[in-house]
């Protein structure tokens, strides 16, 4: 009976005017909102600043995304990665017409949970055409057709109109009816403004596309979460993102004369200008993928690990040659995996499964392939050249004693020059040939690397040289 009393207590409560509304007012939470501009032509730049404004949205457990829209369409291609971007989104999804969302914009409008317009906002005219804004062939343009279409029943399912409507946009041949009137015949595309994708049919009525129309992206969220019921960040490209965007299109190009670089510092005594160059050019592919919203800070600790060991390698084992192979191995790794799109939470099996790695794996795989033509290159042509004696490893002898001007087996003669000094007669990396008193004689340097006329001291012997360490 006690709990009957409070129930009827309750709805009195509530019905009085206000006080509900202000009540549940205050217990809400403000919706966290990001809104991610897309003002200019449906491409690549697009797609990485969408990709990286849903991670952050992701991550930071926004409630809503708005996507700002005034496209007048672009790469179909790049579409269907937007479209296949916003599915991954949790919370709910706008698009504000803002003032035009054509052909491809129509598509990722259709995509969204709500699609909202400014006063002067047109959608529509989504026909595929080339590239130049030409029309397809024929053939092509019936399969592009109806593919779009079913595409676009597959997102629109449930939401009302939206299929048809975007089906009317994309086919010439289709025909929109819709209680008995006709708003698109055969031989045209359908475009609407504002005050036509409102406008209501049917029986409940329901607005043919639209869900408001508003003044701006403030005015979208007042009206649909209350004054102050929102906490907005928006999303703007910086001038390092629009950099990174053009670094990213050269990424095979990158990877190409980094590795080739990197080749060369192998070749070259010590670690020198190649081996910045060839770092450097990695890290930009690196760069350039961690800005576009593609990679998080995990491939920066591999590709960390891999330049310490290469560098190890540089520096002090040339005779292992282990902790090269290694860090170089970490290094492209860390760069295929800067360049797939992984998103927060997504478990990496996902990813493998929705071909994320194929891009990345091609670009290593066109980097490697340049890489190996340009090494081809530099080992035909640069022994030619004043500076190839630093770059070359001497092809010294590979297992018999073999001194310049002794015999083989005068180990005695050896034993006698260790502790004696001399210069490198060669570049030493690590193998070459030393000069003492006069005569030279192949040599190793255990520890590090010495150009040609360096002071070296010898500190054993073995079955094919002497043992040298570089005294200067």
């Amino acid at each position: 009976m006690l709990r009957k009393w409070f129930g009827i207590l309750a709805v009195a409560l509530a019905s009085v005017p206000g006080l509900g509304a202000a009540g549940a007012g205050a217990a809400a939470a403000p919706k966290r909102v990001v809104i991610i501009p897309l003002q200019t032509e449906v491409a690549g730049p697009a797609l990485y600043l969408l990709r990286r404004g849903l991670k952050e949205a992701i991550a930071e457990h926004a409630d809503v995304v708005v996507l700002d829209l005034k496209t007048p369409g672009g790469a179909i291609d790049t579409t269907f990665s937007i479209m296949e971007a916003l599915g991954k989104f949790p919370g709910l999804t706008i698009a504000y017409v803002d003032n035009e969302a054509m052909s491809a914009g129509a598509f990722i409008a259709a995509t969204t949970d709500e699609i909202w317009f400014a006063p002067d906002g047109v959608i529509g005219a989504a026909a595929p055409v080339t590239s130049t804004g030409q029309d397809v062939d024929a053939t092509m343009k019936l399969k592009l057709t109806s593919y779009l279409k079913a595409r676009m029943r597959a997102v629109s399912e449930g939401r009302g109109y939206r299929g048809e409507v975007i089906s009317a946009m994309i086919d010439a041949d289709s025909v929109l009816e819709i209680d008995g009137q006709v708003l698109k015949d055969k031989g045209g595309l359908l475009s609407l403004t504002a005050p036509e994708a409102m406008k209501k049919y049917g029986h409940p009525a329901r607005p043919l596309l639209g869900a408001g129309i508003a003044r701006d992206t403030a005015d979208l969220l007042a009206q649909k979460f209350g004054a102050g019921g929102t906490v907005v960040t928006r999303l703007e490209a910086t001038w390092s993102e629009r950099l990174a965007f053009f670094l990213n299109g050269l990424a095979p190009v990158l990877l190409g004369l980094g590795v080739a670089a990197l080749f060369i510092e192998f070749k070259t005594p010590g670690f020198g200008v190649f081996g910045i160059i060839g770092i450097s050019l990695l890290a930009m592919v690196f760069l350039s993928s961690a800005v576009a919203g593609l990679s998080g800070h995990e491939p920066i600790v591999l590709f960390a690990i891999g330049a310490v060991l290469l560098g190890l390698e540089l520096a002090f084992f040339h005779s292992a040659g282990f902790l090269g192979v290694i860090g170089f191995v970490l290094m492209l790794g860390s760069l295929v995996w800067a360049m797939t799109d992984l998103w927060p939470n997504e478990p990496l099996t996902v990813a493998w499964s929705a071909d994320a790695f194929v891009r990345p794996l091609a670009n290593l795989g066109l980097g490697l392939a340049l890489a190996l033509v340009l090494a081809s290159v530099l080992a035909r042509f640069l022994p030619h050249r004043l500076f190839w004696d630093r770059m070359a490893i001497g092809a010294t002898s590979g297992g018999a004693a073999q001194t310049a001007g002794a015999a083989p087996g005068t180990g005695h003669a050896l034993d006698a020059l260790v502790g004696r000094r001399g210069v490198a007669a060669t570049a030493l990396h690590p193998m070459g040939q030393v000069e003492i008193e006069g005569r030279r004689y192949e040599a190793k340097v255990e520890v590090g690397d010495a150009p040609a006329g360096a002071p070296v001291v010898v500190r054993g012997r073995m079955d094919f040289g002497l043992i040298v360490e570089r005294t200067g």
